[in-house]
Formats: C-alpha cells, structure tokens, sequence
C-alpha cells in the first residue's frame, strides 16, 4: 500500500464483507474514505483492469456493500469512496464547495491514486444516481485539461451511468430541501419522528446505519447535492465528444429520473443501453448478482474493442 492510501476504519453497524479492504485516501478537500476489492486467489479470471464507484445524493461507499462480493470473484479491481461531505469523509460546511465541477476534481484526484495503486493506465468509472452527474463531469474534466494518466489519455477507459439521467428539473427535491433548510435534525430522523433515542437501539442494522451516516453527512453537501439535481444543464454532448464508451443502465422499477430520459441519453451519447431485472433506483443493493454480471461483461466488451482499435 503507497503513502497515496491508508488503512481505514469501517463507518457503521454494516459488517465488511470480507472481500472488501476499508482505506482512507488523501486528497486535497481532505481525507476521503474508500473500499476496495480483494481479489480471491480463486478467482475465476483475474482482471488486469480497474473501476471506480462514486455513489448517488444521500449515499457513500457502503452502497456498493453488497455488489462488491460478486466483482471480486469475478477478478475485478473495484474501488468506491465516499464523495466530499458524506458519511464519514471529509468535507467544508459551505454549500459553494459541492458544485458539480469540485466532484468531477475528487474523482480525478482518486482516480489518480487507484491508477498508481492498480498499475493501470486506464481505468473504468461508475457513477450511481447523482454521482452520475459527478462521473460525467469527471469524464469531460479529464478530457478538457492534462489527463492525470502517463499516456496523456482521457483516464477513463468506459463509463457506466447507473440510474442517472441527463439533468434535473426545477423545484426537484424541493421538499427535501425546505426540510434540510429549516429542520436541526439529519433527514433520516426527519423522517422517523416518532424513533426516540430508545428506540433506536433496536433499529436494524440498516437503519442504524442509515441513521448514523444521515448524521455525519454535512448538510453543506445536500444543499449542494440538491442544488445541481434541479439544474437542467445537460453535459450529454460534451460527454459524447470525450469518445469515451458509455452505457446507461438503471433498474426495471427505477423513478428517480424518467426512463424515458435515460434511454434519449443512452442514444445521444450512442451508448448500451440495459435495463436490470427485479431492481428499482438501487440494483447495486436490489439485485447486485445480475448487475456485477452486466458490468462484468460491459466493461470487457469495451476492453476487447479498445485492444481492437489499438488504443
């Protein structure tokens, strides 16, 4: 392990599957804490290439908790952290530092790191829900500056937009913001008013967690969150110009952003487009089997026609 990451503390009642490192990774907002995958001696095919997760609004990197498991057996290196601001990462409590252009920097600058840490060049990017929006301001960043990678490349060799559509629209989540705005409390104990510090012992260990990561999250982050969710700006055309491979995927049962949206975008950016079986807005958690299964074999495709074109 370089001096670039640290071993880190697990956040929560969650257990750490056991496939799954717990590490801290610095960067210049501060400590932002991340998983990884640890690939079995048996897996089935040890892949050489890597990924980064980057989760959605009132999320962190515990949502891929249960997907993780499934890419390690497959021989993936996977790595997710937790964005500036929540659960237990590091993040200003000014709302002026959550703009989409801030997000894209952190995920450059761990992309950095897991690309030293990998040995890659390259490596894959995921982005769930609003960390979709984050994802393609990353993949448009790197493509418009120095890329971070030694060849000189856009760093990231695919992107996966999970659950994510195009742009938001005005007054969306306008009730979680007026809450954020004028409650004290976190949202989740927003939410469950009747739970009385008593009753919270005897929550489950979801919503311990839940509980305990609305808690830490800043609400700084929210408001910024919220903020870029109900903008209309639409990056789909900035984000195909990257020539960077895309598929838009979500869950059968997915509302967070119409479907309808999501399918226009996957055909302006000329991307795979799939929707995964017996999932709502979080297939990563709903049906993670059948999901490690598509990006196993999306982000081989892309390899394969990557090696085909020599790039």
């Amino acid at each position: 392990m370089s001096p670039a990451v640290r071993p880190g503390a697990p956040f929560g009642e969650l257990p750490v599957p056991e496939s799954v490192e717990i590490v801290d990774i610095p960067v210049s907002v501060g400590v932002l804490t991340a998983m990884r995958t640890i690939v079995p001696a048996d897996a089935a095919n040890a892949q050489q290439d890597a990924a980064l997760f980057i989760p959605g609004l009132t999320g962190s990197k515990e949502d891929f908790y249960l997907l993780f498991p499934y890419l390690a057996r497959l021989g993936w290196q996977v790595w997710a952290y937790s964005q500036r601001g929540q659960a237990d990462s590091a993040g200003p409590e000014d709302p002026a530092w959550y703009t989409r252009s801030a997000g894209a920097a952190d995920a450059i600058e761990v992309a950095r790191v897991v690309m030293q840490e990998t040995g890659q060049a390259r490596i894959h990017l995921l982005g769930h829900s609003y960390g979709g929006l984050i994802a393609q301001a990353a993949v448009i960043m790197a493509s418009q500056h120095d890329a971070p990678g030694p060849t000189g490349r856009n760093p990231f060799s695919s992107l996966v937009l999970m659950c994510s559509g195009p742009h938001g629209w005005p007054g969306r989540h306008a009730d979680m913001m007026a809450q954020i705005m004028g409650d004290p409390q976190d949202l989740w104990s927003a939410g469950h008013p009747t739970i009385t510090a008593q009753d919270a012992n005897r929550l489950s260990a979801q919503d311990q967690f839940a509980r305990r990561r609305a808690i830490a999250t800043r609400k700084a982050q929210l408001i910024g969150a919220l903020q870029q969710l109900a903008s209309v700006y639409d990056a789909s055309f900035d984000l195909r110009d990257t020539g960077v491979p895309v598929m838009v995927c979500h869950g059968q049962n997915d509302y967070a952003w119409p479907q309808e949206w999501q399918r226009r975008e996957a055909r302006i950016l000329d991307a795979r487009y799939e929707v995964i079986a017996d999932a709502g807005h979080l297939p990563n958690m709903e049906n993670p089997e059948a999901t490690a299964a598509l990006l196993d074999d999306f982000w081989k495709t892309s390899r394969a026609r990557r090696i085909a074109m020599g790039r």
